[in-house]
């Protein structure tokens, strides 16, 4: 049964209960200062327990602190439909066919300026009405597969994600677009580039920094940047969101190579150790790379199989060896370390290392700078480490390794062969050399080089 006094708590709740006010109840409040009158709106869990928000006649929202209220009065009710306007998305026959899986996030939604919240638009017919200019780039079809935070994302829904999309692929559509939060979008996008191989259309994960609610939203341009790039030869798992903050163009990245570098900024995705696939600007895809995966009618390869029981472990100052042993008393099956520099830990965490590959514990070492290579030959302590059994992870992201080291586990247990996957470039995950441009480029050294 939905609570009718959604968010608000304590003191705050008893005072409306014992006026016998409910949300969506138009009420009158008087303070010491004025008297207002509006309808009552949920409350986020987390907000502050000590106001009561309205929603005023002019449709601002405004907070009242309870400490502040002489007398509240309710006056009748309007509760509000938390539903979006509904137009029949039109069917063009010479416009590819899409297919969007929603998996939570923002990207596809819009306000509701009754009450202030944003809801999610996911029929055909509603993402028509928020953003319609994806009629002109393609026919769409939708399905929600799960509504989750992406900070609640895990290996099961990765799982059940990849599916999805062997059901869409098999079915014959030309390309599918995939909506996700940001926070983790980097795992996800990684974990489908392992768990499907001989792809023959474009997977494109794309998702929004700024919500539909905000004027500076990248929401709707980067669903019809996704829907460009979904429609294109691309067949690859790719990541697709702004390239800059002035809403002018969008980057692809590859799946195995890409991260979220900015907690705020709409261009925070960027590509590591190497530079973009491409760009996408008035829905025109210019490529920075001329090897690629281009569609085919081949069938498309599904391996979900993965091993949850991995740690991912950042060296640090200090660190101790019980962190590595509560994960081998634990009975896990990998750990990454993410280590410093060119992948290194201090000496005195080599008994819990050498304790855990005694174990058969796979331990996977890469750099926590991002940018660069393990180089575990230069030093003796990456010597000492290999020499024990870790694995150097070359340019591998931290995410990347977890991401690779749990599948490869769940292919297989054979040692030899857990080694031999690690080290084989499965899903353009590894690189050949850094790029001198790739840790600091602008889009005009990327137009500009011509021997990329």
């Amino acid at each position: 049964m939905k609570d009718k006094l959604e968010g608000y708590k304590g003191k705050t709740r008893e005072i409306l209960e014992q006026n016998k006010i409910q949300i969506w109840d138009i009420i009158a409040i008087k303070t010491k200062r004025t008297q207002l009158e509006g309808i009552l709106l949920p409350r986020n869990e987390y907000a502050s327990p000590n106001y009561v928000e309205i929603k005023l006649e002019n449709n601002y929202n405004v907070g009242i602190n309870i400490s502040e209220i002489q007398t509240i009065t309710r006056k009748g009710k309007r509760e509000a439909k938390y539903k979006i306007p509904e137009k029949k998305f039109p069917i063009n026959t010479n416009l590819p066919n899409l297919k969007l899986l929603g998996t939570g996030g923002t990207v596809a939604s819009r306000l509701d300026y009754t009450t202030g919240a944003v809801i999610p638009s996911f029929t055909p017919g509603e993402l028509f009405s928020a953003v319609p200019e994806l009629a002109e780039i393609c026919n769409l079809d939708c399905e929600i597969v799960f509504e989750i935070l992406s900070e609640n994302m895990k290996p099961e829904y990765w799982q059940q994600l990849a599916i999805k999309v062997k059901e869409a692929i098999d079915s014959g559509i030309d390309g599918i677009i995939i909506g996700h939060g940001t926070d983790t979008m980097s795992f996800t996008s990684a974990a489908l580039s392992f768990m499907l191989s001989n792809l023959s259309v474009p997977i494109v994960l794309t998702g929004s920094q700024r919500s539909s609610d905000r004027p500076s939203s990248d929401a709707a341009l980067n669903l019809q940047n996704a829907a460009v790039v979904a429609s294109s030869d691309i067949a690859e798992v790719v990541v697709t969101m702004l390239g800059s903050s002035s809403h002018d163009y969008g980057l692809i990245h590859r799946g195995t190579l890409v991260r979220k570098m900015h907690s705020s900024l709409r261009s925070t995705f960027r590509t590591i150790d190497d530079i973009p696939l491409g760009m996408v600007k008035d829905r025109i895809i210019k490529m920075f790379k001329k090897t690629y995966n281009k569609r085919s009618k081949q069938k498309t390869i599904l391996k979900t199989k993965f091993e949850k029981k991995i740690a991912l472990v950042y060296e640090y100052p200090g660190i101790e060896n019980e962190l590595i042993e509560y994960y081998i008393d634990k009975d896990y099956k990998g750990i990454v370390i993410a280590g410093t520099g060119l992948g290194h830990v201090g000496t005195n965490i080599y008994p819990s290392i050498e304790r855990a590959i005694q174990e058969d514990i796979t331990v996977l070492m890469t750099t926590q700078t991002l940018h660069g290579f393990v180089g575990m030959n230069v030093y003796s302590t990456g010597r000492e480490l290999q020499n024990m059994g870790v694995i150097p992870g070359k340019n591998l992201i931290p995410e990347v390794a977890y991401v690779k080291l749990g599948w490869v586990l769940g292919q297989t247990t054979d040692r030899k062969e857990i080694k031999k996957l690690l080290l084989t470039n499965i899903a353009n995950e590894f690189i050949e050399r850094e790029i001198p441009i790739a840790f600091n480029y602008d889009i005009d050294q990327l137009l500009a080089n011509k021997k990329l």
